[in-house]
């Protein structure tokens, strides 16, 4: 018996669940349990982005785990940039016997321990071409939302510090600590001073929440050419306090020196609801209008729901880090990834529609879920990835990246 593997308590909230079957552990027991609010409760205070927004987690045919090639393609492409960073920073700490990291936004999947692989490598890389005989401990904190699939990355990090060692020079190997920390990045999650350097990855695009708007979008679910402007405000200062929230507390807790290395589904246009950045929502809208049209879906409750997501130019990134102040910017690229990335190139057209359908149904699916219910799910991806297909046969559709990397001033 592999212990380590089995045992645990009965999970979830069901009836043998040990959640409902602990009040012999339970010291204090006067405190009552809270009540679950209903469905239309929740819907009346609108989308609570940090309870809905996840990928779907698991492995399933559906899941992140295995719809996340494009988002992989993307981290591939920006590893020279971590890879500059780490080495001025391993150089400028003067080889520091211990080295702390975040990936935030983690996720889950393969690519959550591939960024966390990838970084030991390049810092053991780093520290023999210094000729340093002493390897620091690594400390990663793998940080992303409550509800995100952190039992499927728990269950991989023995087998990940395994293939690490032997990818690994013999009797050289960094000592690598993984541990998870559920939060918003939009709030503090570490002490003072305490971490040498950040990443994330796709992340950074999605809100803290749902814009209020004084307009209705109508006919909408992000911003769109026909969105009134009281919406393409609303949208933007969401996105400039949120991304300054974030900064702010970086800057707590980061050592100076330190190295942060952003990269954010953004646009090269001025224009916020250019097809570059918007695209791939209006044809997720298109598909819900019609099953409006059909009387599938109340027209009230499609212009009520909106995607929490904003997508940057390099100029309003670059705004809001000097408008903090406490961060240097050491590099800034904006890069492109074909929507064909999230497949297998060898497949036709069709399976590579299909795929990316598949891809960005494990990125909407809990938003839909949550805010339309369970009864339309099938329908609506089975529409949207028509949608994409049709898309994908007649252009080349590509998404644009946003990469920062910046130095902790002080």
């Amino acid at each position: 018996m592999d212990v380590a593997q089995v045992l645990h308590m009965n999970g979830g909230d069901g009836d043998y669940s040990y959640s409902n079957n602990s009040l012999l552990q339970v010291i204090n027991s006067d405190a009552e349990r809270p009540t679950p609010e209903s469905d239309s409760s929740q819907c009346e205070k609108g989308m609570d982005v940090a309870q809905v927004l996840h990928m779907n987690g698991g492995d399933g045919d559906y899941s992140y785990s295995n719809n996340s090639l494009l988002q992989r393609k993307v981290i591939s492409m920006t590893k020279p940039i971590i890879d500059d960073a780490l080495a001025d920073l391993y150089s400028a700490m003067n080889f520091p016997k211990t080295l702390i990291m975040a990936d935030l936004g983690c996720s889950s999947g393969p690519n959550t321990l591939l960024v966390a692989s990838e970084l030991v490598k390049s810092v053991d890389k780093i520290r023999q071409k210094f000729g340093n005989d002493e390897s620091p401990e690594i400390q990663i904190y793998l940080n992303d939302l409550p509800h995100n699939d952190f039992n499927t990355i728990f269950l991989s990090v023995s087998k990940f510090q395994k293939n690490l060692t032997n990818q690994m020079v013999p009797n050289s190997s960094s000592p690598c600590y993984v541990s998870g920390v559920p939060g918003s990045f939009y709030t503090r999650l570490f002490l003072s001073k305490s971490i040498h350097f950040v990443y994330s990855s796709y992340s950074l695009m999605w809100l803290s929440q749902v814009p209020k708007m004084i307009n209705t979008n109508k006919g909408n679910i992000y911003m769109s050419t026909t969105s009134p402007p009281s919406v393409i405000k609303a949208y933007h200062e969401q996105f400039q306090r949120d991304f300054l929230t974030f900064l702010k507390c970086r800057k707590e807790e980061m050592v100076s020196g330190g190295r942060m290395v952003l990269t954010i589904l953004g646009r090269q246009s001025d224009d916020p609801c250019s097809k570059e950045c918007c695209y791939v929502w209006d044809l997720l809208a298109t598909s819900l209008n019609d099953m409006v049209a059909e009387g599938l879906i109340d027209e009230e409750k499609l212009d009520s729901f909106n995607i929490p997501q904003y997508t940057p130019s390099p100029k309003e990134v670059c705004n809001e880090v000097e408008k903090e102040g406490s961060f240097a910017i050491d590099r800034l690229e904006v890069s492109e990834v074909d929507w064909d990335a999230c497949t297998d190139n060898n497949l036709n057209e069709d399976a590579r529609g299909y795929n990316m359908g598949k891809c960005m149904r494990a990125v909407a699916e809990p938003l839909i879920l949550s805010h339309f219910g369970e009864s339309i799910i099938e329908e609506v991806f089975e529409r949207y990835t028509n949608n994409i297909k049709i898309c994908m046969s007649r252009e080349k559709v590509k998404l644009v990246n946003v990469t920062l990397s910046m130095t902790r001033k002080g």
